[in-house]
């Protein structure tokens, strides 16, 4: 349903866009979306992987299937899509790969499991970049401080902690969805024609404080 909303404002402003639903923690239905977004489309230029939960478990708290869980959805499926789109993106010359990853991947924030995962995926960044430069591929990670989505709702309940974040922040503001957005399109764009392997922080001055 969400999908259809963001595809009806899309429609609504001009632009073209289709829905696909998949489980991109399976490799076949990775493969699926990849090919139907190929065929409708005709090419494959990006993949933006912006897929992810979260755990707040430290080790010794999180069971095995919770860790399995965090892995599989914000990494491994990052490693499926990718799997099958850069064939794609090699046939037609290239193309561009957004991972998004957190500030946690870069300073940890209490949440093992979660900060773990987004830390794993500035490191697979890393991989792809340098495995397919060659083939005019280029591979960049984002990583927002806080933006208001349904996956952090809740904590933004909390009041104390949410003040403890935002002190964190020099800019004095948490990010929002066009923050992130913006830089998605810059990373797709020819605009960053020369960065491959980076990551951008889009955390008003967090990880520099």
């Amino acid at each position: 349903e969400r999908a259809e909303e963001t595809q009806r404002m899309i429609r609504e402003e001009g632009g073209e866009a289709s829905v696909v639903q998949a489980d991109v923690t399976n490799a076949s239905e990775c493969k699926r979306m990849v090919e139907a977004a190929a065929e409708r489309y005709g090419r494959l230029d990006i993949l933006d992987n912006n897929v992810g939960i979260s755990r707040g478990e430290t080790v010794v708290d999180v069971s095995e299937e919770q860790w399995d869980q965090i892995m599989n959805v914000n990494v491994k499926s990052v490693m499926l899509t990718s799997k099958y789109a850069i064939p794609k993106m090699i046939e037609t010359g290239g193309g561009s790969i957004i991972n998004i990853s957190s500030i946690t991947g870069m300073r940890a924030l209490s949440r093992t499991p979660y900060s773990t995962s987004k830390g794993a995926i500035i490191a697979l960044t890393k991989s792809m970049a340098a495995d397919h430069g060659k083939d005019n591929i280029r591979v960049n990670t984002i990583c927002p401080t806080f933006v208001n989505t349904p996956m952090v709702k809740e904590f933004f309940k909390d009041k104390k902690f949410m003040k403890r974040m935002f002190d964190n922040i020099p800019l004095g503001r948490f990010g929002t969805v066009s923050d992130v957005a913006t830089a998605v399109v810059f990373l797709s764009s020819n605009a960053s024609s020369m960065m491959t392997g980076s990551s951008l922080m889009i955390d008003g001055g967090w990880t520099a404080k």
